[in-house]
């Protein structure tokens, strides 16, 4: 009887881990590489690329692209025009990752204006509070973290989300079960 008290109070505290590892990991930020495969480019369809997708605050726009391009966080009316004379950044190391620290409409152009006109350009609309996510560090003005070039999904994203909850739930299980295996 004992034994069985036992084995329920850890299979109890096995429980109340993985509730709380589920929670930490469908919170974490994803990482969305712009254009998919195609990267930030002339021929990708950015337009289209964003409409599937939701950006919440403390997610990040990875940019890969040719050293002879740029990306450009401008404003409104200079996306509109692709007036990259007064951007706010300036990107040119052909691996970008920008963190969107703040809810509310983002706007990235190619400082090629030729190719802004053509369509390269980006807005992305953020949503979530102004505060970033738990565990999320803290942006700093006029940061650019730049990242490797990696080979990521078709889907552009970088993160498990449901995936990765019963993949947790599944290791907490097996190894309950060989902690206890008279049970």
């Amino acid at each position: 009887m004992a034994d069985r008290k036992l084995f329920c109070t850890y299979l109890l505290a096995a429980a109340a881990t993985l509730v709380l590892c589920s929670a930490v990991s469908t919170s974490a930020a994803t990482t969305y590489m712009v254009g998919d495969n195609s990267g930030w480019d002339i021929s990708t369809d950015l337009d289209t690329w964003t409409q599937d997708k939701t950006f919440n605050v403390g997610d990040s726009l990875l940019f890969q692209y040719r050293s002879s391009d740029t990306v450009e966080e401008v404003n409104k009316p200079a996306f509109d025009s692709c007036n990259t004379t007064d951007a706010m950044r300036t990107f040119n190391n052909g691996n970008t990752t920008v963190e969107l620290d703040r809810p509310g409409p983002w706007y990235f152009v190619c400082g090629n204006r030729l190719y802004c006109l053509g369509g390269m350009k980006l807005q992305v609309n953020v949503v979530g509070n102004a505060e970033s996510p738990v565990g999320s560090p803290e942006a700093q003005p006029g940061d650019s973290n730049p990242s490797s070039k990696s080979n990521l999904p078709s889907s552009g994203f970088v993160h498990g989300g449901r995936r990765e909850s019963v993949v947790n739930v599944l290791v907490a299980f097996v190894a309950a079960a060989s902690l206890f295996p008279h049970f």
